[in-house]
């Protein structure tokens, strides 16, 4: 059977693609290990957070599908790191798991152009250096013009609890146990990871009254076409390890797997099992815990913070001694679960294969960790299958576009040698790459690409010219010193002037309310997303202005393209690794080669010298 893009795997990577690929009017078939795990969340039961809720919102912008399914399953919303600047401001919802996956599931087979089979591809068939095609498990073969791999976790997985280790993926589902070797052998080079994931514990048997309730505390949405404003709520529990619970992991530390040589993948460094937190902090005296529902028709709690592949008598030990959790029963085991995955510096900026052509991967099959990188991953190899088939330009989004850019840029330029975790700490223009703008930012990039429809512009439309609206309003409303003004500044706790200054300008102190400026000199209603974004763009105006001027520098980096047929070993003066390197990332401009690892500022200016050269050589 042909189509035009097959898509393997139906995580949160595959059905991303799979949605913007028949979104796109491609004949699209999603193939997935099991109909019953489409949009599965194997570990946590969350989306969001610092930087993953930047890229939620961002995949929303585009025209994807997270933001709006989460806003649906949601059974908390918190807005986190209120007390810090904007650009670290994250939503972060609790889902319900299995509404979650519900909901996707009946969204993809709803989807016009778009076809949804449980198949176990085991082969990726090509023809002269190009992918045509899958054979299944069943002795099916399907043809298509481009395909997406996104198979999760679940190349030749293996679970590991203790001592116990057998073949498997997450949440006791069927592993892909050929697909990776024939993927290897067709050049693309493997690599071997691991994750965990901590025990579910019976809602009934933990003792709440020894923890701390933390309730949701946000009405907002992650979708920019969402008006939920009221969810069905459950809150969350804290709670801590102790000095009994630490001596217990110490003294069975070396039935752990990652000690005793069981597991040989490499783990996350930023989420680590709690046995490699013991070890790793010594004299943290405790470990904070969170006690998370899975949704609001199971007894099944989410131990966030506890991952651990120590054996199941050790499991029980230790989680009895933690306040709330001395009864506690587990009703799944923590398990670590190792896994291959492919080296992402053998992928294009569009994330088509470097080895096969019309060959696009996406999510933890390429080495990254997270439900919101894998979707972001899956959006773009989708769009980008999409227009390569249609003979149009790939969409790559720059470092300061979004989140999404800087993902795929790292993953592309500098690879990856544990599973990668998008962080604020990575994006270097995170002023400008908010949360509240992502829609300013990406949704005219998703009209354009014709995922992005006519509502979720026009309320992009309406939003922007609100901003414009009241920022001009405040531009042209003065204030004097005068005794009425200072005594109406007096009366509503405002900060007191001394000179004429617009509302605008009087928005800049910190102490400003803007509430209360509102009521005093009777500015009009706008939306709170669109009074949130005038007042940062206002507050932080001179951050941004150098943010932006930053950009304008890198920008002209960027612009000095790098051809495609160009011999590093040609270069006089590159250093043998710099040439190595390039030759091995093969950069599209000077900016991504400065980013380029073991490539020094001396290399580059050795480069740039060498491309002027050459541009005056063929003028």
């Amino acid at each position: 059977m042909k189509y035009d893009i097959i898509i393997v795997g139906a995580g949160h990577a595959g059905v991303e693609a799979a949605l913007a690929a028949a979104r796109l009017k491609k004949r699209t078939l999603l193939a997935t290990l099991s109909l019953d795990n489409i949009a599965l969340m194997p570990c946590n039961p969350s989306i969001g957070g610092p930087a993953k809720g930047h890229l939620t919102r961002e995949i929303d912008a585009l025209g994807g599908e997270m933001g709006i399914n989460i806003d649906k399953a949601a059974i908390q919303m918190r807005m986190l790191n209120t007390g810090k600047g904007p650009a670290v401001r994250a939503l972060r919802a609790q889902a319900d798991k299995r509404l979650y996956q519900a909901l996707m599931k009946e969204t993809l087979e709803n989807t016009d152009n778009l076809s949804v089979k449980q198949l176990l591809a085991e082969e990726l068939l090509t023809e002269n250096g190009r992918a045509i095609g899958m054979l299944c498990e069943t002795g099916e073969k399907f043809y298509a013009d481009a395909i997406v791999i996104a198979a999760g976790t679940y190349l030749r997985s293996r679970i590991i609890i203790g001592e116990v280790t057998y073949d498997g993926g997450p949440s006791g589902q069927r592993a892909a146990m050929k697909l990776s070797q024939n993927l290897a052998d067709l050049g693309l080079p493997l690599m071997r990871f691991k994750t965990g994931t901590p025990a579910r514990i019976d809602a009934r048997s933990i003792d709440y009254s020894k923890t701390e309730r933390q309730d949701g505390d946000s009405a907002e949405n992650f979708s920019f076409m969402t008006d939920i404003r009221t969810l069905q709520t459950l809150p969350c529990y804290l709670t801590y390890t102790n000095e009994r619970t630490h001596e217990i992991l110490r003294k069975n530390m070396h039935r752990a797997p990652m000690a005793n040589g069981i597991i040989e993948g490499v783990g996350p460094r930023y989420c680590p099992a709690i046995e490699t937190k013991i070890l790793r902090f010594p004299d943290k005296e405790r470990h904070q815990l969170f006690l998370e529902p899975e949704g609001l028709h199971t007894n099944e709690v989410y131990v966030q913070g506890m991952s651990t592949s120590m054996p199941m008598d050790v499991q029980f030990d230790f989680l009895h001694t933690i306040a709330g959790l001395e009864n506690s029963e587990i009703m799944r085991p923590g398990y670590a679960i190792e896994y291959d995955c492919f080296d992402p510096l053998y992928l294009k900026p569009s994330l088509e294969s470097k080895v096969i052509d019309n060959l696009f991967l996406a999510g933890q099959t390429n080495g990254t960790s997270g439900y919101e990188e894998a979707a972001a991953q899956g959006l773009m190899a989708g769009i980008n299958a999409t227009r390569k088939l249609d003979g149009k330009e790939p969409v790559i989004l720059k470092r300061s576009d979004a989140y999404i850019g800087v993902l795929i840029d790292d993953l592309v330029t500098k690879g990856t040698t544990e599973p990668y975790r998008m962080m604020t700490s990575r994006a270097e223009n995170r002023l400008l790459l908010r949360m509240d703008n992502a829609d300013a930012r990406l949704t005219p990039i998703g009209k354009e690409i014709g995922l992005a429809t006519n509502e979720r512009y026009e309320r992009y439309l309406t939003k922007k010219n609100e901003i414009e609206s009241l920022t001009d309003i405040l531009e042209k409303k003065i204030i004097t010193p005068s005794a009425e003004n200072l005594k109406l500044l007096e009366d509503n706790n405002l900060p007191t002037i001394k000179n004429t200054v617009s509302l605008k300008e009087y928005l800049r102190r910190p102490e400003a309310n803007y509430d209360n400026v509102k009521k005093v000199f009777n500015i009009e209603n706008f939306s709170n997303a669109a009074e949130l974004e005038a007042l940062t763009l206002i507050k932080y105006e001179g951050y941004l202005k150098k943010q932006e001027d930053m950009v304008e520098k890198v920008e002209k980096l960027e612009n000095m393209k790098i051809p495609e047929s160009i011999d590093y070993d040609m270069v006089k003066n590159l250093r043998l690794e710099a040439v190595e390197k390039l030759k091995k990332t093969r950069p599209l401009n000077i900016s991504q080669a400065s980013r380029i690892s073991g490539v020094s500022p001396a290399d580059i200016s050795v480069l740039m010298i060498y491309l002027e050269a050459l541009k005056r050589k063929n003028v």
